[in-house]
């Protein structure tokens, strides 16, 4: 895994955007993809809130995809696998950067087709525990004209990035402003961040 790892890692450090196009292996963002599908059909996903409990969007205007949060207590396999693996990321990251990651939270997001997520920062401006954003992808046979691309602005650059399955994608909660362009079809993801507490 140090590989992967340090293809995330050394992206980040080149552009401050790290981007690992194979960091979940083919059978694990299948697995996660069928149990996502799974929770859909089962209903348990929630509407996606904004902000967090003493600073809220209350008009749900800014995003419009619905999440699971992620938790070791869940019983299914692959949750745990993908959880296992974020735990032995922040590990590397704090042997090879120094990061004092301590904690994290990662849910499931579902994008239905019209759903969109505009220009922010993951960093509430009352809580800074948030350090570093992770995305992974579970979409397979992604196209340009499907939307949903993330994109992140740095300065005067514009970086576009196809939600493909496997991908990950990781940049500093507070700097990076991006946004979710309306998906023209159904799109799948885990989103996370890394915290100290």
């Amino acid at each position: 895994m140090k590989n992967s790892f340090d293809t995330l890692i050394d992206s980040y450090l080149l552009n401050n955007v790290g981007i690992d196009t194979h960091f979940l292996s083919p059978s694990l963002a299948s697995g996660l993809q069928q149990h996502l599908l799974q929770l859909q059909a089962t209903n348990q996903l929630n509407a996606a809130g904004i902000g967090n409990a003493e600073k809220k969007d209350l008009l749900q205007q800014t995003r419009s995809d619905k999440i699971y949060w992620m938790d070791k207590t869940h019983h299914n396999q692959y949750e745990q696998e993908f959880l296992a693996l974020i735990e032995q990321f922040i590990i590397y990251l704090n042997e090879t950067c120094y990061t004092g990651i301590t904690d994290f939270e990662f849910h499931y997001a579902v994008y239905a087709q019209g759903n969109f997520y505009n220009r922010h920062k993951d960093q509430f401006k009352n809580d800074t525990h948030r350090k570093f954003s992770l995305i992974n992808y579970l979409n397979t046979d992604w196209a340009k004209k499907d939307g949903g691309q993330l994109v992140i602005y740095q300065q005067d650059e514009i970086q576009e990035i196809q939600p493909e399955s496997q991908t990950a994608v990781f940049f500093k909660s507070d700097e990076m402003e991006h946004e979710v362009v309306k998906a023209n079809r159904e799109r799948m993801s885990i989103t996370g961040w890394l915290k100290n507490s």
